[in-house]
Formats: structure tokens, C-alpha cells, sequence
């Protein structure tokens, strides 16, 4: 792709994978941003985002995580609004 498009920049993260059923939690450590946590689950044939959503919901209950810290865009949007150097 940078070939075709060209790099608008670069992430460097360090992520620890854990697997809680089917659902994947990675712990990013992002250089110039700090530490994040996401949660995937996987969803099974024929199941409706919602099940997936409500999943992640308790996991965020569970794990004590607020609507309020939730973060939207990829790491390199918010490196570009913290003003962090990209290298390229």
C-alpha cells in the first residue's frame, strides 16, 4: 500500500494480546500517546453486531471502564491532534 499511496505516517506500539473467550484485549503501549486498551470480539455465523456490542459493554463493566474514556479514530489521528512527530 505505501507503495501505491505513499506514508502518511507511522505508529509504533508494543501489544500484549490476551484472550478471554472469544473476545481479544490488547494492551498498546503508544509511543507519544500513552496506554490503551481495546477489546474485539469475534462474532459467531449469523450473530448481529449488537451481541458483539453487548459483550464488549460487560467486559468494560467488568474491567471498571467508563462510556467517558472511551477514545474514537486510529492511534495515528490522535498522534496528528497531539501534534506528536510522525516519523516516516
Amino acid at each position: 500500500m505505501t507503495l501505491a499511496y505513499g506514508q502518511v505516517g507511522r505508529v509504533r506500539k508494543r501489544r500484549t494480546l490476551f484472550l478471554a473467550g472469544r473476545t481479544r484485549i490488547h494492551l498498546d503501549q503508544v509511543e507519544g500517546l500513552g496506554s490503551f486498551l481495546e477489546l474485539e470480539v469475534v462474532l459467531r455465523e449469523g450473530e448481529s453486531v449488537d451481541e458483539g456490542v453487548a459483550e464488549a459493554h460487560a467486559f468494560m463493566s467488568a474491567l471498571n471502564i467508563k462510556e467517558s474514556q472511551l477514545v474514537t479514530g486510529s492511534y495515528l489521528d490522535l498522534l496528528s491532534k497531539a501534534g506528536a512527530p510522525q516519523s516516516t
